[in-house]
């Protein structure tokens, strides 16, 4: 048996009174250029943020752990897991200085680029 109307999009919301709350559009659709510009600048936004040590410390933490595990489960480096997981642990402390003062350095090289573009 075919559909005798067209099926809805959108869920209508009834309450037990019988009224229907229908939710109104919230927004207008984008463009395509509107959706670029917008993400230009949401770019834009995060390169200008300086960088913290809370995301060198979880760029670590999911660095060292993938490290330890490529450590403690391929056979052909020969660890122990708990080998392993101090490796882990040293390149983790490794890892946050390094992948913090790195990040520093590059936004600091952004920074004065977008200051003198001519360079």
């Amino acid at each position: 048996m075919s559909q005798p109307r067209k099926k809805r999009r959108r869920k209508h919301r009834g309450t037990q009174a019988g009224t229907i709350d229908r939710a109104g559009r919230t927004s207008r659709p984008r463009t395509r250029e509107d959706a670029k510009t917008e993400s230009r600048r949401r770019r834009q936004e995060r390169l200008d943020r300086p960088p913290t040590l809370k995301g060198s410390v979880q760029r670590a933490a999911i660095a060292a752990a993938f490290f330890g595990l490529l450590i403690a489960l391929v056979p052909g480096f020969g660890r122990t897991p708990l080998q392993g997981a101090f490796l882990a642990l040293f390149m983790f402390v490794l890892y946050i200085p390094l992948g913090y003062y790195t990040d520093k350095a590059i936004y600091n090289f952004r920074q004065r680029r977008k200051a003198n573009p001519k360079k």
